[in-house]
């Protein structure tokens, strides 16, 4: 019987992984040099969502001075959760409008009205804080840590107002 050789095995890579090396090496290339780098997607991210909670503050603090120009006797109540709101805008980063002129926003919210009845202006309150915070609560995967814990605690803190606000309305 004749003895065969076992088949000889390639030494080195074949064609068709050099050529997927090269191929990934080619779009790993690409994305490097776009200036679109994870870190800049996540600095991106986070100047949104920062944004977006600085805006989402400022437009709550608007939706309590209306509740308290409309009912002045709901003012011992709400203070204390108005000055948190205040507090958490500028945490974000927010500025509060102490100028002649306040600084212009490329989309202007209308200014918020109350509703007629203390009640209900307390419960539109709590919705608008519920809302706010299930918002906030929602953009926690999407933003870097310290961020994310800012939001995390002013999220359980907008909870707690509304909360409190529809404990008030019963």
């Amino acid at each position: 019987m004749p003895y065969c050789p076992p088949p000889r095995a390639r030494s080195g890579p074949r064609r068709r992984t050099l050529l997927a090396s090269l191929a990934g090496f080619g779009a790993l290339l690409a994305g490097c040099s776009s200036g679109s780098g994870p870190a800049e997607r996540a600095a991106s991210a986070a100047t949104r969502a920062r944004a977006r909670a600085a805006r989402d503050s400022a437009d709550l603090l608007a939706r309590y001075d209306a509740v308290l120009v409309a009912h002045p006797a709901l003012t011992d109540r709400l203070a204390p959760l108005r000055s948190a709101v205040a507090a958490h805008r500028d945490a974000f980063g927010g500025k509060a409008e102490t100028g002649t002129k306040a600084k212009a926003t490329p989309s202007p919210s209308p200014a918020p009205t109350a509703p007629a009845d203390q009640k209900e202006a307390l419960t539109s309150l709590a919705s608008a804080e519920r809302t706010v915070a299930d918002r906030r609560a929602g953009a926690l995967l999407e933003v870097p840590g310290e961020l994310a814990r800012l939001l995390a605690s002013v999220s359980a803190a907008g909870s707690a107002h509304a909360y409190l606000l529809t404990e008030a309305a019963k």
